[in-house]
């Protein structure tokens, strides 16, 4: 598979991940995104030796877009130190069939991770052992039958954009366990991490990545004008 290369030095290397990969490995044995991006550095830059590579967050395996990975051990600490401390800026694009109401809003709630479903439940208020979870989103386009959302991510919890999107009504299209109506054909979801800001581990420059959007009909239209 070749690789979208949004970034790369010698301690960063960001990915716009495609469809349908994982980003680490899992029960199914399917090779990971992390795993193709060492065979990637590996080849290109002739290393003898195992390459380092640090998973610094993850997204969805149906899920596409921008994603980051430290080459070097002082970068993942750096930048696991950033996401922690809410110094970056990830912003996302979904596409639902419902149109929210109010067009623009902070959403709040309280997620509850299900591990034996692989889901989360949003609900309003604390529960226990929820996590407090917040976006705020926009409507971006209105195409024929579908809105497109901009949403940018104050917290980062499991499913989090799919769980708070269907806790006010609007699941991303094609996302069939978070109560869209059917799937899309390659097993996708309409949701898309459209770009990542960063503060460079080494250098502190403020770094950002827009992540160009999948080929089909309902993501061209909302580049089209």
């Amino acid at each position: 598979m070749k690789l979208d290369i949004l970034f790369e030095d010698n301690h960063l290397l960001i990915i716009n991940k495609p469809i349908g990969v994982l980003v680490q490995g899992d029960k199914t044995g399917d090779i990971p995104l992390v795993d193709l991006a060492k065979a990637y550095i590996k080849q290109k830059y002739n290393k003898p030796a195992a390459v380092f590579l640090g998973v610094v967050h993850r997204l969805d395996r149906p899920t596409s877009g921008a994603i980051v990975f430290a080459r070097t051990s002082k970068a993942l600490e750096r930048l696991n130190l950033q996401f922690k401390e809410r110094l970056t800026k990830k912003v996302y694009w979904a596409i639902t069939k419902e149109t929210p109401n109010p067009p623009e809003d902070t959403l709040i709630h309280w997620t509850v991770r299900n591990q034996k479903q692989n889901k989360s439940y949003a609900h309003k208020k604390e529960t226990p052992e929820s996590k407090k979870a917040i976006l705020k989103y926009s409507i971006k386009k209105k195409l024929d039958n579908y809105s497109l959302l901009e949403i940018e991510l104050e917290t980062g919890r499991h499913h989090q954009i799919r769980a708070q999107l269907t806790a006010i009504g609007c699941p991303i299209k094609g996302d069939l366990k978070y109560g869209s109506a059917r799937s899309n054909p390659n097993g996708s979801i309409h949701l898309h991490a459209r770009s990542l800001e960063i503060l460079h581990p080494i250098s502190k420059e403020p770094l950002k990545c827009v992540a160009p959007l999948p080929k089909d009909a309902l993501w061209d239209a909302c580049s089209s004008d």
